[in-house]
């Protein structure tokens, strides 16, 4: 069995050779949590850095990918994408609806479950909220990557859909 990080290394490389593929969030240029580690690697280029507002990033994702790149769209913590919800659920997933099918804005999100060991970083940190979100999409595919087998085949699935993913990922399985 490979390990997660390689997996998710493999997954990160698949989604890098797409020429529409951008990377953004935070610790996509510089070093400060588990997302640097998975795209260092990748053309700088191909990177872009934001500061901590989750909101505008979601809302910059959807317009990127309205004007015809595919997103990878990156949160260090379920936590801190509460607070892009709004484009998330209420834009994002309802576009194929609201346009009666005319646009299908393409965004693949990442977003990390913190770890409780071996060190807790507490409860704004460590919540997991994939049951949650599930119950409230319409298109935005929802993988729960729990298993190491799983990460590579599921981020395949989500860069083959037409619609947009959510990559649920576990810091401690790092």
């Amino acid at each position: 069995m490979r390990k997660y990080s390689d997996e998710i290394l493999k997954a990160m490389n698949l989604l890098a050779k797409n020429p529409k593929c951008i990377f953004l969030g935070q610790s996509v240029e510089y070093p400060g949590n588990l997302i640097y580690k998975t795209v260092s690697h990748i053309n700088v280029k191909k990177r872009l850095e934001v500061p901590v507002f989750e909101d505008v990033q979601m809302g910059m994702s959807v317009g990127l990918a309205l004007g015809g790149f595919l997103p990878v769209s990156t949160y260090p913590r379920f936590d801190f994408l509460l607070l892009a919800f709004n484009q998330m659920i209420n834009h994002l997933d309802k576009f194929p609806i609201i346009t009666d099918k005319q646009f299908y804005p393409k965004v693949i999100i990442r977003v990390l479950v913190g770890a409780k060991k071996p060190l807790d970083a507490g409860e704004q940190h460590t919540q997991n909220y994939v049951n949650e979100v599930k119950k409230m999409v319409k298109t935005l595919n929802v993988f729960d990557l729990k298993d190491n087998n799983k990460v590579y085949e599921s981020y395949k699935k989500a860069l083959s859909s037409k619609y947009s993913s959510l990559m649920v990922e576990y810091s401690e399985k790092f």
